[in-house]
C-alpha cells in the first residue's frame, strides 16, 4: 500500500500520521501535483493529494475518507469514544481542518502575479484563519499534553498538522507569539515518534 503526496501538505501528513498511530503499514511516495504532474495523472486522474493505493491497485482519495477507510481495516479509531468527548473532537477537527484550508488558500493567492490578487479575498481568508487559530488557542487552555487521555487522536493529529503548516507557509500572517498555547502543544505533539517520523519537508 503506498500514500502518494507531499508531506508539507497538511492533508497527506494528517493521513500519513494517522495511518502510523493505527498501525497501518504504508510506503510513503513524495510526489508533487506539480513536478510529478504526469507520473501522478497515471496512478490518479484527478492528481489529487493524498491518494492511497491499496493493495489491489484501487485508490483512495481526500484525507477523511482515507483515515476512515484506515480505522476499518485496523479495527482502531483515533477518535473518542464517549459521546462528549468525541463531539468535542469532531469540532476541533472541523476547526484545524478550517485553518490549513485558509493557510492554502493565502498559498496559492499569493501564487499570482502581484497585480492580480485580490486584496478583498485575501483579507477575508486571513481573518478565517486567525479566527480559527483563536478558537484553537481558547480550547488549549488547561490542556497539558494530548487532549483526550495518555494517546493522540485526530483532534490532537489535525491541530498540530495545522499549525505547524501554518507555521511553514503563513508566518508572516499568523505570529506564533499570539499563540503560546498552539505553540507549545504542537511542540509536544511532534515529540511523539509517528510525528516525528514523517516531518513537514
Amino acid at each position: 500500500m503506498e500514500l502518494i503526496g507531499m508531506l508539507d501538505s497538511p492533508y497527506v501528513r494528517r493521513a500519513a500520521i494517522s495511518l502510523r498511530l493505527l498501525g497501518v503499514p504504508f510506503q510513503h511516495r513524495s510526489w508533487s501535483v506539480f513536478r510529478n504532474f504526469d507520473q501522478f495523472q497515471q496512478l490518479n486522474p484527478l492528481v489529487k493529494a493524498p491518494t492511497l493505493v491499496l493493495e489491489d491497485g484501487s485508490w483512495l482519495t481526500e484525507s477523511g475518507l482515507i483515515i476512515d477507510w484506515a480505522e476499518t481495516v485496523s479495527g482502531k479509531s483515533l477518535m473518542p469514544a464517549e459521546r462528549a468527548q468525541r463531539l468535542r473532537a469532531l469540532r476541533l477537527t472541523g476547526i484545524a481542518l478550517a485553518a490549513s484550508e485558509k493557510s492554502v488558500q493565502i498559498v496559492y493567492e499569493h501564487k499570482r502575479d502581484a497585480d492580480k490578487r485580490d486584496a478583498g479575498w485575501l483579507q477575508r481568508v486571513t481573518g478565517q484563519l486567525h479566527a480559527a487559530c483563536d478558537l484553537l488557542e481558547r480550547e488549549l487552555q488547561g490542556v497539558d499534553g494530548w487532549l483526550f487521555g495518555n494517546a493522540p487522536t485526530q483532534a490532537d493529529v489535525s491541530i498540530a498538522v495545522a499549525w505547524g503548516f501554518t507555521q511553514l507557509v503563513a508566518a508572516d500572517v499568523v505570529d506564533a507569539r499570539a499563540y503560546p498555547r498552539l505553540v507549545a502543544f504542537s511542540q509536544h505533539a511532534e515529540k511523539h515518534p509517528d510525528f516525528a517520523a514523517l516531518p513537514p519537508t
